[in-house]
């Protein structure tokens, strides 16, 4: 029997529900990665809806709607919605956060006093920029001991590397928040070692207590089914698939694409550039130039994990598209998934990023964002690789490695040992 596996791990999550984001999706596939390494995760989550992960227990966390929190909060939703008056960003800016977000956190720690058993560690596990969970274990200081506080991204807005900050209201309330968490957690942990430093040099707690655990590959998880009826597997596909932050700006990539067609004519009727996720800001362009090229092919809205794993896993090459800036510390959800695709991942950002640390130095078909001829360049390269063999193939064993169940086993016992 694995020496581990009566060591009792506390998940708090805010959702579990992969089609949710891509935050949810990777939460997951920690969780689960927690139980193949060993461990015994039982799992609080405040999805709103029963969700069942195999051979894991699972409890949902109720909304409290008789509090009044929660009555302030519908209260001012009606205001918004009816009388059209947005009270919710001066309301933010004197308590910091919303009603709605504090409801939440107590209904949260209304559900967590119920845990009928003492957990050897409690991850935090949320999206987006809510913390959720975190808010609800900063007032459960029996558990700091133990807290494993998951830092998925740079927090709050004002604390993100160009060309991304930018004041919240009651952003002074939410970095005081953010500081109680790197003072009270035992082990803050980040996805990404570049935003770990990054997080450091704003508060102490994360230089000094800081660890990495970054996005996990959940091998168990084999999609099956039919290709859609957009995707030709026979041709060079090059796919983008995930949202289209209004920083990550496509129109550098479709114009290398361009040009790579402009330049080896034979190519245009084999080849297309697939965007799949919302566009946002980009939308328009976007359309624009899916009609005018039938080469691009753009799907302006979310699909489901399903199909997009299936996409990554049957295109030539996956794109990773970051912001122009001069240090990108995120780990984007997406790069665990590009790395179990096993395709080339065609990765366009600045030099000082997570992605292309963990890529490396040697990795050749990396270029900034802006870099037309470049990108134009190495998508050339790759398609002459795939007419030699349409097969292509990462081949990565490290980066498998590094992102898998025994990896993370090797991390969560040291955390044990620490503690």
């Amino acid at each position: 029997m694995n020496s581990v596996i009566s060591k009792k791990i506390l998940v708090v999550a805010e959702s579990i529900d992969v089609e949710d984001s891509s935050g949810a999706k990777g939460r997951v596939a920690l969780i689960q990665n927690l139980y193949k390494a060993g461990f015994e995760p039982v799992v609080y989550h405040y999805t709103r809806k029963d969700i069942n992960l195999e051979n894991i227990r699972c409890v949902s966390m109720k909304e409290n709607r008789r509090s009044m929190l929660f009555l302030l909060s519908r209260l001012e939703r009606y205001i918004r919605y009816y009388l059209k008056l947005q009270l919710n960003q001066p309301l933010e800016k004197i308590f910091g956060f919303s009603f709605t977000l504090l409801n939440d956190r107590d209904s949260m720690i209304a559900a967590l006093n119920e845990v009928n058993f003492k957990p050897d560690l409690v991850f935090t596990l949320s999206k987006g920029g809510s913390f959720r969970p975190h808010h609800a274990l900063l007032q459960i200081p029996e558990w700091h001991d133990r807290w494993v506080a998951y830092m998925h991204d740079p927090y709050p807005m004002h604390l993100y590397p160009k060309p991304y900050p930018w004041n919240e209201p009651g952003y002074k309330q939410k970095e005081e928040f953010i500081g109680k968490i790197a003072e009270k957690a035992r082990f803050p942990v980040f996805p990404s070692l570049l935003l770990k430093e990054w997080m450091g040099q704003f508060f102490e707690g994360y230089r000094l207590k800081g660890e990495v655990i970054p996005h996990q590959v959940d091998n168990s998880y084999e999609p099956k089914g039919a290709l859609p009826d957009y995707f030709d597997k026979k041709k060079f596909n090059l796919l983008h698939a995930g949202n289209l932050l209004q920083a990550r700006q496509p129109q550098w990539l479709v114009q290398a694409f361009e040009n790579f067609l402009d330049r080896v004519p034979e190519a245009r009727k084999e080849s297309r550039l697939l965007l799949i996720g919302r566009t946002g800001h980009h939308t328009e362009y976007l359309k624009s130039m899916g009609a005018e090229h039938p080469e691009i092919i753009v799907i302006s809205e979310n699909r489901s994990f399903k199909e997009v794993s299936i996409l990554q896993e049957n295109s030539s090459v996956n794109i990773i598209l970051e912001a122009k800036s001069e240090i990108s510390p995120f780990l984007p959800g997406k790069f665990a998934h590009c790395v179990k695709a096993d395709r080339p991942i065609l990765h366009l950002g600045p030099k000082n990023s997570e992605t292309r640390r963990l890529l490396g130095k040697e990795y050749s078909y990396t270029a900034g964002i802006d870099e037309v001829s470049n990108i134009s360049e190495i998508i050339e390269k790759l398609y002459f690789r795939w007419k030699k063999n349409n097969n292509l193939r990462l081949q990565r064993p490290d980066l498998e490695e590094y992102l898998s169940s025994s990896h993370l086993k090797e991390v969560v016992e040291s955390l044990y040992e620490k503690k």
